[in-house]
């Protein structure tokens, strides 16, 4: 009987202390929203640019567009990968944000194998002036582009909404930038220079990207500064909306902690989604679905979308 009762406890104890599972059926699209089918628009060559021996590549887009010849909002995104790997998404990606209202271009970008530092800032850059000249053929609004990334992507992101639209990074062949109107950062980096003296994991592929040279060379130094979006803090930066999670294994949260801080100093509208527990992306359907909804009220508070309807 004694041990019939501690075995009893000792399960319930258990039961206590295991996770509750994350329920897969939770809808991460918030209710009331319009459910669009989109025009997809693939494989588009959005600029030709050197590889490291100077073989030219095509740098590819996707244009998914909401099917009512209406001018639209639209999120720019680049993927994440530690800017040595991944590629676009082959489909809309996140559901929500295109029926949101906003059509989404994804982008791909020179990775560090093919060729390093600044190459993908100046892809993304140019991504973003293609988008402009191209607008009208997509109905896209070019008053309402959002910048947004996952992990390199979100530093790219940030990079895309802080650097002067004067930069010397664009490429001449590429055109004038158009106004970012607000960034997404997903678990990005906002300080490059501070992953790479930090020692931490992702300090190994940062060195490679921004030139191989140790954490003290003056030249990689130099170049992780120019790639760092913190370099291009000021008052006249678009609305910033971060999520990350506070368990992140490998972009530490105290980055994304920090960056709200500086932007707060500057009273550039800043809004931070902190996932409890949350590692390097891949949050649970619940959460997303809570990101959904506080992305819908930062996008009303910052007029890139009207209130939805309910």
């Amino acid at each position: 009987m004694k041990l019939l009762a501690l075995l009893l406890l000792t399960t319930i104890a258990c039961a206590q202390d295991t996770p509750k599972p994350v329920d897969e059926k939770v809808d991460t699209t918030p209710p009331g929203l319009p459910h669009y089918h989109p025009l997809e628009h693939k494989n588009i060559v959005y600029r030709t640019a050197p590889d490291k021996d100077g073989k030219p590549v095509d740098q590819i887009l996707d244009v998914y567009e909401i099917p009512d010849n209406k001018p639209h909002p639209v999120i720019v995104y680049w993927h994440g990968g530690a800017w040595w790997k991944g590629n676009r998404p082959q489909s809309v990606g996140n559901r929500a944000l295109m029926d949101m209202g906003f059509n989404i271009v994804n982008v791909d970008y020179r990775l560090t194998d093919v060729a390093p530092a600044p190459a993908a800032v100046e892809d993304v850059l140019c991504s973003l002036a293609w988008v402009n000249k191209n607008a009208a053929q997509y109905h896209i609004d070019t008053a309402h582009i959002v910048a947004y990334g996952t992990s390199a992507g979100g530093h790219l992101a940030l990079m895309a909404g802080f650097v002067p639209q004067d930069t010397k990074l664009v490429p001449k062949e590429c055109g004038p930038l158009p106004k970012v109107a607000a960034v997404m950062d997903f678990y990005g980096i906002p300080d490059v220079t501070g992953v790479i003296t930090s020692g931490i994991p992702l300090a190994k592929s940062t060195l490679r990207w921004v030139g191989g040279g140790g954490a003290t060379d003056p030249a990689t130094l130099s170049m992780a500064t120019a790639m760092s979006p913190n370099s291009y803090l000021r008052k006249s930066l678009p609305p910033v909306f971060i999520a990350h999670g506070d368990a992140d294994p490998t972009v530490p949260y105290t980055q994304s902690i920090a960056l709200k801080k500086s932007l707060e100093g500057l009273q550039v509208p800043v809004t931070m989604f902190s996932v409890p527990g949350g590692g390097h992306g891949g949050f649970p359907p619940d959460q997303t679905l809570l990101i959904n909804e506080a992305l819908i009220k930062f996008f009303v508070e910052n007029h890139l979308i009207p209130p939805p309807a309910r």
